[in-house]
């Protein structure tokens, strides 16, 4: 079983690198913000932080912070600034508007631009990756990056047999994935569930290369199951049932992170109507109005209205997967954030928003769920130089003008994010 400080290829490969070799953001001094650091301590007042050649420096009340004489000052008076968000399960590449198969490398930089805009400033997309995903992950330039870090899977892993699996695997593993991903699920009874053997070959296999497996399941037996076979990760709620102590106990042993992607169960209901986000300019200045649009279409909301798959996830899945959340969390399992954004109609940014909201409407606490954001998440996905504003980290700032500590909505009163000291381009 992998312990969750694992540090995959991506993160290694960061520290490799020298700032010689780059253009780099130089000496920044952030002054005057309320900072919340994504630990456990509470938010420095008044606080200081210096980055320089895209690194935190010094962080602190600014009667401790010596301010460097070539700094460029940036007056954050009144605002907070919280730690760059991280999205542990998304998808990137996929879709033009509500449409698939548009993968290439102009779409997949798209729209790293677009969760970057909104805070988000790594995705680990569990899915669909293709040649041009491991390319711009594998090029990523940390000293002169604008847009969203990536972790990339690789394909979702089906085989038929043993022998098919040992070769997707492997062949994943031989590009560097970051995670092998594999779905246990008969989507409602709608389709044939992967066989055990095949995914404790998959399991043994993903050991074997050092990459974590992350697993999509729904029901608690097959959650187990898979965790019992050597799952690292567990990329949706369970929605079938309550949790019990034995899958608490199984999370916790392992060290094994779960990622409630309550706004995957939103989506597949929430355009029965029109959704209350519609008229929320945070989610506005982003979307194409066209897809608005199709998405108000009488006949597709009473298309979801009629769906017996729709209404299952509206009235079932979700209540439970928020249940099972609270239950997990307040017994200490590592909870991330993580939504499934990425497929057609579920936005990319505006969500993780969205999913932090009903986190904290689920029953975690504004710190809680930022926590799991930032340097839960971080841990969780081996990302050792991430997920906290403490010295060494990358200078991944998120700017917001109230404070979340209030009103976890206040992330969306997002002002400036700047990633590895660099000022992320508004629209």
């Amino acid at each position: 079983m992998f312990s969750i400080i694992r540090a995959p290829f991506f993160a290694i490969s960061l520290s490799l690198l020298s700032a010689a070799a780059y253009g780099v953001p130089g000496t920044i001094a952030f002054t005057g913000a309320r900072i919340i650091d994504g630990t456990e301590m509470p938010a420095i007042e008044n606080g200081v932080l210096i980055s320089i050649d895209g690194r935190i420096t010094s962080v602190g009340p600014a009667a401790s912070v010596t301010i460097p004489d070539d700094a460029e000052i940036v007056d954050l008076q009144g605002k907070t600034i919280i730690p760059g968000l991280i999205n542990t399960h998304g998808h990137v590449g996929q879709v033009l508007g509500l449409e698939s198969g548009h993968y290439d490398r102009g779409n997949v930089l798209r729209q790293l631009a677009l969760y970057a805009r909104y805070g988000i400033t790594m995705v680990n997309s569990l899915g669909d990756d293709e040649y041009e995903g491991f390319q711009i992950r594998n090029d990523l330039n940390p000293y002169s990056l604008n847009y969203s870090r990536l972790m990339v899977a690789g394909p979702v892993l089906a085989p038929a047999t043993i022998e098919q699996a040992v070769r997707a695997v492997n062949g994943v593993a031989d590009q560097n994935a970051d995670f092998i991903k594999i779905r246990v699920d008969d989507n409602l009874g709608r389709t044939a569930k992967m066989p055990s053997e095949i995914y404790q070959t998959i399991a043994d296999e993903s050991q074997e290369r050092g990459i974590p497996l992350a697993v999509h399941a729904y029901n608690l037996e097959d959650a187990k199951a898979t965790l019992a076979a050597g799952a690292d990760f567990i990329a949706h709620s369970v929605r079938d049932q309550e949790v019990d102590q034995e899958f608490i106990d199984a999370l916790i042993d392992n060290q094994v992170c779960y990622t409630p992607t309550l706004t995957r169960e939103v989506s597949t209901f929430v355009y029965e109507s029109e959704p209350e986000f519609f008229s929320d300019p945070f989610f506005t200045q982003e979307v194409d109005a066209e897809i608005m649009t199709t998405l108000r279409s009488p006949e597709r909301q009473t298309r979801v209205r009629n769906s017996e798959t729709a209404q299952h996830y509206k009235n079932h899945a979700l209540p439970m997967a928020m249940r099972n959340l609270k239950t997990l969390a307040d017994a200490g399992v590592n909870v991330v954030m993580g939504t499934d954004s990425g497929p057609a109609a579920r936005f990319q940014g505006y969500f993780e928003h969205l999913e932090m909201r009903m986190m904290v409407d689920a029953g975690m606490s504004p710190l809680e769920v930022i926590r799991s954001a930032t340097s839960v998440a971080a841990q969780c996905l081996g990302l050792e130089e991430l997920g906290t504003l403490e010295e060494g980290k990358w200078a991944d700032i998120v700017v917001l003008d109230r404070n979340p500590l209030d009103d976890i909505d206040n992330t969306k009163s997002l002002s400036d994010v700047w990633i590895a000291g660099n000022r992320v381009p508004r629209n």
